[in-house]
């Protein structure tokens, strides 16, 4: 019951309302964590280096709680929506390191839509469950959308990067190259939507809110995949999984020696 001395205005105790609280499910928050430990008993995955995986997870877990703290100007609602995105894209790129093992050196169309499958499907079973039904409204479903396309830029930017960095592979060649893909393919997605933007508000958006937006979306989609690249760049079982999925450093293969036959020898001794 609600308790306030208000003097002499009304009494001091209101109406007691009687509530049962019934302690939460954790299951269905458990959920994307268990996917990745299945993902981990796959058969190209059952070495004790794999479950490194661990620690990007956690990084861009912590990372979306962080961000999601970090919005109070904004409804709290909208903060979950923000917060679960980046923690569900976190869970969809571990499942793209996790798969690589099936990727890894098939053409590059293939490679590719398994990417885009294995982020989108991940992080939007992640996100939904992150919401729960309780939070079915207009923000889960532009979380939703956004996840969607975030899926779509990611996929296309690792591709474009490894096809650009397949002549010379190095560390900062591939980020920076990354970096780039993302910028060029977030403007390419977003700029449509601002250029209708002004048509029908009459020149009124601003281009930064434009240039703004399309950093946040690739900073933000880049600072999901470092945890992941680090853990690539120091590892030697994720590095292997990393160069296969963007088809760079394959050494190439062994010329084929044919067998030397009896007459050939008989030839050879011959003055």
């Amino acid at each position: 019951m609600a308790v306030s001395d208000l003097g002499g205005l009304g009494a001091k105790e209101g109406s007691p309302v009687v509530h049962n609280w019934t302690r939460p499910n954790p299951l269905p928050v458990l959920l994307p964590w268990l996917a990745v430990l299945l993902l981990l008993l796959l058969k190209p995955n059952r070495c004790a280096q794999a479950w490194w995986i661990w620690v990007p997870v956690a990084c861009v877990a912590g990372a979306g709680a962080v961000f999601k703290s970090e919005l109070g100007f904004i409804p709290s609602s909208l903060q979950d929506m923000l917060g679960g995105t980046v923690g569900a894209v976190g869970f969809g790129v571990a499942a793209i390191w996790l798969i690589a093992g099936y990727l890894g050196w098939k053409h590059r169309a293939v490679a590719w839509v398994g990417t885009l499958l294995a982020l989108g499907g991940v992080s939007l079973l992640a996100f939904v469950i992150s919401q729960g039904l309780e939070g079915i409204g207009p923000e889960m479903f532009e979380g939703m959308i956004l996840l969607a396309a975030g899926a779509l830029v990611i996929s296309v930017a690792i591709t474009l990067a490894g096809l650009v960095c397949r002549g010379r592979y190095g560390v900062l060649r591939l980020c920076l190259w990354l970096i780039t893909a993302l910028l060029v393919i977030w403007l390419l997605v977003t700029g449509p939507f601002f250029v209708f933007a002004m048509i029908f508000s009459s020149g009124n958006v601003p281009v930064l809110a434009l240039v703004g937006t399309v950093l946040a979306l690739a900073g933000v989609s880049f600072g999901v995949l470092l945890p992941f690249l680090i853990l690539s760049f120091v590892n030697a079982f994720y590095r292997a999984r990393l160069k296969d999925l963007l088809h760079v450093g394959r050494e190439a293969d062994p010329p084929v020696i044919a067998p030397v036959t009896q007459a050939q020898r008989l030839l050879e001794v011959e003055p």
